[in-house]
């Protein structure tokens, strides 16, 4: 019994913590009301549809690769 309601709270407030942190996270692209945030999250869309990865991740991978 006692198992069953660790496991219930558990839930409860993993649960909870992700719609939380899932609502923060599309509040800032909502916020952002500039042009150049607009303009940046388009291509970076647009570069996720064709290679599948963020603008970020080619970055990242592109300066790893030059310090191999």
């Amino acid at each position: 019994m006692i198992r069953m309601m660790i496991l219930l709270l558990m839930l409860t407030v993993l649960t909870g913590c992700t719609n939380f942190a899932m609502l923060m996270s599309g509040g800032g692209a909502v916020l952002s009301h500039n042009a150049y945030v607009k303009a940046y999250n388009g291509i970076d869309l647009l570069t996720i549809i064709n290679t599948e990865k963020d603008i970020k991740t080619h970055l990242y991978q592109s300066i790893h690769k030059e310090n191999k």
